[in-house]
């Protein structure tokens, strides 16, 4: 049953058993379970398209519902994997949906219909064209106007001809617009007396509406062969895109060949619209036309220094010189002298030279591989000159064939020049190198012939400071800024204090010292010293003065100045807690002690609790007995104060702390009367993991004192105010376990002193 049938009939089936008018229903709607159902009935029916045709006109269906529903009848059929050759007619054409991006491709035209942004898509809302011939489902607009008003928009039927009110069926098909307006308009004259005449005032005017489909055929190789439906306003170009272009692999990009009624109308060439945007042969398609791509014929391939790389196909009559200009050209740094070619013979490879005057005459044959190199890196007429010289650089050797020459067009030499000697840097014939040497100060003079110079010389004259080691001196001690300073002719010990940002505070102007390395005169110095001392002093504000002329420094000299001996940057010691004046002191000299720093802060409160007293040195803290300290102020333990030492003499504590492997970690308080053990029986006892063997205790001054054992007699530390029993855990049993190798030396020797023992009472009993 064919498409059209099957249209009218389901559409007949859903007015009939829906019992509603089917255009209340949008085919954009439908399910295709409903549509699929439709078209089962409407196969079952058996009647005639006449028939289906009248009950369809009868229930009031129009041109639109038919070709909705015709659109989604064909989606149901062709189902997910829907070929090319099925489109979808529309109302209104429709831009073809663009291919999907192939692999990039080297051949020249194939990046074109791969480009998603340029589609080819017709242009809709051109003005009429005068040459556009009607066909089938277009819509023309007669837009009657002057004295007169009205305006029809008939689409052409499928026989070719349109309906305006009460007159015949004007047949408009294959007519241009142009011709089309004269027959309607000759007819409406039986409507309009004198129409589009100036005594009548009544004029009218056609334009085309909305534009029909047409099918076109692509064949051939192309990416996607097949039929498709485009805008009748749809070029060769638009075609060829909607279906991918020729194949990059196999199709022509020079021979695509257009068919009109099984005659050849049009040959499209791709490369006349990429090279010179020629579109002379992009002609509009009409229903029914035929595009064919034929195979590549001669296509070859171009490399190396051109602007554009890739396969290019080559028509026949082509030279190589088109080939270079489809390539844009050579670039800037191809070397055009000749170009290497390989081309393929019956058994194997060809290589050939081509020389320029063979370009336009040279013809490409299928296969061909054309390489273009670039220039060598390598100047010609180059001559190069380096060093103390005002310009250096590279120069043409056609000008400064001389060393005299070259040095002039430098613009001459430095004053730091070195004139003894110069070197020029040569290649012999055979690219070894080779230096030659010039007296640069007796050419000057012109006291020696002038060297002439040849290609590729490299003239080095030295400056007289790149023949030495890089001179400083250094200056250290009490300056703000100690470090080396680049050395400078008659500078003095002044001049590299003020380098130096001047001395520092402390600094002892009158001892200074400069150490001094031992060239040739070892006059006054003694055998084996290696370095010579110079002591002196100068001005402490570093004023001008005849001493200051006589200082003057040689490459290499170390300055050292002096710290003054009393100098040192104040120092102090805290005391906080339970004395009268707590706070941070000055360390008046280097004898003050713990106690001489409790006499300053004016001593101890009543509630000063001496036995949890603490000290601190550099963040660690150090246990001292305080109260030993004051009772006999030269006891070991009164320490030397230092930068930064802090004192904390607390309040006396009523608290003890109890950690570690107990029931219940806890802090009570302090009762003289509880024993060591009654404080670990507040806490709930030991735990099972507990190591009673090594329970020790911190004291309230930080010092911590172990447990005690003697034949297995534990004696535990006496409970003190502020203490911290802590109770660790025993190590697990895999670290007290022997391994495996222990085991064994521990068996080993065992055995051994067992042999030994039974050895000796053998001997014992046998006497």
């Amino acid at each position: 049953m064919t498409t059209p049938r099957l249209v009218l009939l389901s559409l007949c089936y859903l007015s009939i058993f829906l019992n509603r008018p089917v255009w209340s229903q949008k085919a954009d709607n439908l399910t295709d379970e409903q549509v699929q159902q439709f078209v089962q009935q409407a196969q079952a029916s058996g009647l005639s398209e006449a028939q289906i045709e009248q009950l369809a006109q009868s229930r009031g269906f129009t041109t639109a519902d038919i070709s909705k529903m015709r659109q989604r009848i064909g989606q149901v059929k062709a189902g997910p994997a829907k070929s090319a050759e099925t489109s979808v007619v529309r109302e209104q054409p429709a831009t073809p949906t663009p291919p999907p991006a192939p692999a990039a491709s080297s051949v020249f035209g194939a990046s074109l219909f791969a480009n998603a942004n340029l589609s080819f898509e017709p242009n809709l809302r051109i003005p009429t064209p005068r040459n556009y011939q009607v066909g089938p489902e277009d819509e023309l607009i007669v837009d009657v106007y002057g004295n007169a008003q009205q305006t029809y928009r008939p689409k052409v039927s499928p026989e070719g001809s349109i309906r305006l009110e009460n007159l015949s069926p004007i047949y408009v098909n294959g007519l241009t617009i142009e011709q089309a307006e004269q027959r309607i308009v000759s007819r409406l004259r039986t409507l309009y007396a004198g129409l589009n005449t100036a005594t009548s005032g009544i004029f009218a005017q056609v334009t085309l509406g909305s534009v029909r489909s047409i099918k076109v055929t692509l064949l051939g190789q192309v990416v996607r062969p097949g039929t498709y439906t485009l805008s009748s306003l749809a070029t060769v170009f638009n075609a060829l895109y909607a279906a991918g272009g020729p194949a990059p692999d196999r199709g022509s990009f020079r021979n695509i060949r257009v068919y009109r009624n099984n005659r050849l109308v049009r040959t499209l060439d791709v490369y006349d619209f990429l090279l010179h945007a020629d579109q002379k042969d992009n002609i509009r398609l009409l229903d029914q036309d035929i595009i064919f791509v034929d195979h590549y014929g001669t296509r070859v391939e171009l490399t190396g220094e051109v602007k554009q790389t890739g396969l290019y196909e080559v028509r026949p009559g082509e030279t190589l010189r088109h080939v270079l200009a489809f390539a844009g050209n050579f670039t800037d740094k191809a070397y055009t002298a000749s170009i290497a070619l390989r081309r393929n013979t019956p058994t194997e490879q060809q290589l050939i030279t081509i020389q320029p005057a063979e370009f336009g005459q040279f013809l490409p044959i299928a296969g061909d591989r054309y390489a273009v190199g670039a220039v060598l890196e390598r100047v010609a007429n180059k001559v190069s000159i380096t060093g103390a010289v005002f310009r250096p650089g590279d120069y043409a050797l056609e000008k400064n064939t001389t060393l005299q020459q070259l040095i002039k067009t430098a613009e001459g030499l430095r004053e730091d020049a070195f004139l003894n000697r110069a070197t020029i840097r040569r290649l012999r014939e055979n690219l070894d190198p080779e230096v030659i040497s010039v007296d640069l100060g007796r050419l000057l003079r012109n006291e020696t012939a002038d060297v002439p110079l040849q290609r590729d010389d490299v003239v080095q004259i030295t400056a007289v400071g790149d023949l030495r080691t890089k001179r400083t001196v250094s200056i250290q001690g009490a300056i703000n800024r100690s470090g080396s300073f680049d050395y400078v002719d008659s500078m003095t010990v002044a001049n590299l204090v003020v380098l130096a940002g001047g001395f520092s505070d402390g600094a002892i102007a009158s001892r200074m010292e400069i150490a001094r390395r031992i060239n040739g005169d070892t006059t006054g110095i003694p055998d084996g010293q290696n370095v010579q001392l110079i002591a002196f002093a100068i001005d402490q504000h570093l004023r001008l003065d005849p001493k200051d002329a006589q200082l003057i420094l040689q490459p290499f000299d170390q300055v050292f100045v002096r710290l003054s001996p009393r100098y040192e940057a104040q120092k102090g010691a805290s005391i906080a807690g339970e004395v009268v004046y707590p706070g941070t002191y000055a360390i008046r000299d280097r004898n003050e002690r713990i106690s001489d720093l409790i006499t300053r802060s004016g001593g101890l409160k009543a509630g000063a609790y001496l036995p949890a007293t603490r000290f601190s040195r550099k963040g660690e803290l150090v246990s001292l007995d305080l109260k030993r300290i004051l009772s006999n102020p030269d006891d070991v333990s009164n320490l030397l104060l230092e930068d930064g030492d802090l004192l904390t003499v607390p309040r006396q504590t009523e608290l003890v702390r109890i950690r570690g492997e107990v029931v219940n970690p806890a802090t009570v308080e302090y009762d003289p009367a509880k024993s060591f053990r009654a404080y670990v029986g507040e806490a709930g006892g030991f735990t099972a993991k507990a190591s009673k063997r090594k329970v020790y205790v911190v004291g309230a001054n930080g010092k911590i004192r172990p447990t005690r054992s003697w034949l297995g007699i534990r004696k535990y530390p006496s409970p003190e105010a502020g203490m911290e029993l802590v109770v660790p855990a025993r190590p697990p049993k895999d670290q007290t376990r022997l391994s495996a190798s222990e085991r064994l030396a521990v068996l080993t020797v065992i055995a051994t002193a067992s042999t030994v023992i039974l050895t000796a009472i053998r001997v014992i009993t046998n006497r």
